[in-house]
């Protein structure tokens, strides 16, 4: 039976975690990424039946009960996730009370999840609420998109047409837009449920002067999302360094003709001055 350090999801989330880094939007021990598994993807593993610790979170996960998640840990790099997975990520299961979750594999040093994985569960609660393919939760800093919350008015539509109009792309993979939350001390039981309630509307939600959260189905179409917003604000970065005065936009019409052509359903206030 294989071992779950050769499986694909392993191979996944070094895949990703390297590609965050590489981007450089994951320094240092920054950023962090949770991916739901299914029981049974998680049981058909020879080394994830049994439990090797139990530690506490402080959240009450209860809705997430009897669900696995493969977690980075916390005050590790991403740079080193390729070579030592079984140290820097770790599959854990959700207790059946809520108030903590059993490591299954990984975390081999002693380490456990992300500090802001309470943050994760809060925003994972509420994706599934919308789409119960929902999989992943990413948290990482890219740059350009950062610096824009440092120029421009904290406002979700703002930023949303914002980059809208920088890329076509943009408002094909993200047509509802992205959210904005005021700026809160990260790690906190408070920025975690203000990310969670606007991920109801959003699959991205933007931590001003930080980075974002990102949720998806799959790794790949979450780091995606990020990476095209992050392409827009490079964009839109770009115009700035030349002078900031735009000859040419894409319009409201264009908007709606990628809508029909793409079977979109807009954020219609978003779209309006």
């Amino acid at each position: 039976m294989t071992k779950f350090i050769d499986s694909k999801y392993v191979k996944e989330m070094k895949q990703t975690t390297m590609n965050l880094y590489e981007h450089g939007w994951d320094e240092r021990n920054g950023g962090n990424v949770s991916l739901r598994l299914t029981k049974d993807e998680v049981e058909k593993f020879e080394d994830t039946n049994k439990t090797l610790r139990t530690v506490q979170i402080k959240f009450n996960a209860s809705e997430l009960a009897g669900k696995y998640y493969l977690v980075t840990g916390t005050g590790r790099y991403f740079k080193n996730m390729t070579e030592y997975p079984e140290r820097d990520m770790g599959l854990i299961k959700i207790n059946a009370e809520g108030n903590s979750v059993d490591i299954v594999w990984g975390f081999d040093d002693g380490g456990e999840p992300t500090s802001e994985f309470p943050a994760h569960l809060m925003s994972h609660i509420e994706r599934l609420k919308k789409d119960p393919e929902q999989r992943v939760i990413m948290h990482c800093h890219p740059t350009n998109l950062v610096a824009m919350t440092f120029t421009l008015p904290l406002s979700s539509k703002v930023l949303s047409r914002t980059l809208w109009q920088m890329h076509p792309e943009s408002i094909v993979v993200f047509p509802e837009g992205i959210g904005v939350i005021p700026y809160m001390c990260p790690g906190t039981t408070a920025i975690g449920e203000k990310t969670a309630e606007t991920m109801k509307d959003y699959h991205v939600v933007v931590w001003p002067h930080h980075g974002v959260f990102a949720a998806g189905d799959s790794l790949d179409e979450t780091f995606g999302l990020v990476e095209t917003i992050e392409k827009s604000a490079l964009v839109y970065t770009t115009i700035q360094a030349q002078g900031g005065k735009m000859l040419q936009t894409i319009t409201e019409k264009d908007f709606r003709d990628l809508a029909d052509r793409f079977g979109l359903e807009l954020n219609e206030e978003y779209l309006k001055d």
